[in-house]
């Protein structure tokens, strides 16, 4: 049975893929398609990334645990050693040796907690550069609808204004096609918070969701700007209809 408790990495990138063909049909070799595309393979890599990050390291475990078992026979060794203790001259020896034994353990235990938490944190560090992919790429889609100005729509241009050679439902739709992909971006960071259990990774993983979230608001005023725009020149025509068959019923004075 199908679950809906988790986020499937694989239902991602089966989105991304229909969008890139989406976007290959309504504009073909541009340069957002080549983005989504790029998105879809990170996408991809996510699971694989995710399931190798969050794979024991069995080298660091076997060392810790290695340290501890060592510090545990040495403790032991003191015991019965202090046990057959029959001089003076033997305390002495043994106490010498019980202070120097003492500085070990402390420095064993030092090192067994340091590569306890070194698996942690470089599994933690891999994560965090894989997340700023997504964050880096998230700008990418924001620089592509950045001069998508629905204001200078239809308006003069200099020499160095961009080509705006798209209608307005065009427009529509590449903008919501970039609102999309922000989306999409963020559901495939959060594979990550989901396959490790970390709070620097959830709040990375957070901090990616309202970068996307902030961006989307930006490009949504601006379809709602030229939405808003098509229906002022709807209800224009509209009234000018309405004006031109009233002045047909009209009797000449």
């Amino acid at each position: 049975m199908k679950s809906y408790r988790n986020l499937a990495s694989q239902n991602v990138v089966e989105t991304l893929s229909i969008l890139g063909q989406r976007i290959n049909e309504r504009f073909p070799n541009s340069g957002l398609l080549r983005v989504c595309e790029e998105l879809t393979r990170m996408a991809e890599q996510t699971t694989e990334r995710a399931e190798k990050i969050a794979r024991p390291n069995i080298l660091l475990l076997a060392g810790s645990w290695g340290l501890v078992a060592f510090g545990a026979a040495m403790i032991v060794w003191l015991g019965s050693k202090a046990l057959t203790l029959e001089a003076s001259t033997e305390l002495t020896n043994v106490m010498q040796g019980v202070d120097a034994a003492v500085s070990l353990l402390i420095v064993l235990g030092g090192v067994a907690f340091y590569l306890s938490t070194l698996e942690g944190r470089l599994r933690r560090g891999a994560v965090l550069k894989a997340l700023h992919e997504f964050r880096s790429i998230a700008h990418v889609i924001d620089m592509h609808q950045l001069t998508k100005d629905p204001s200078a729509l239809g308006g003069p241009r200099t020499s160095s204004s961009p080509e705006r050679d798209m209608t307005r439902y065009e427009l529509v739709r590449y903008l919501s096609y970039c609102s999309e992909m922000l989306s999409l971006a963020s559901k495939a960071a959060a594979v990550y918070a989901e396959k490790i259990d970390d709070t620097a990774v959830v709040d990375a993983v957070s901090d990616i969701e309202r970068l996307s979230t902030d961006l989307s608001q930006k490009i949504w005023q601006k379809i709602t700007l030229v939405e808003t725009d098509v229906e002022d020149i709807r209800g224009a025509t509209a009234v000018s209809a309405g004006e031109l068959a009233l002045s047909r019923h009209v009797p000449e004075g």
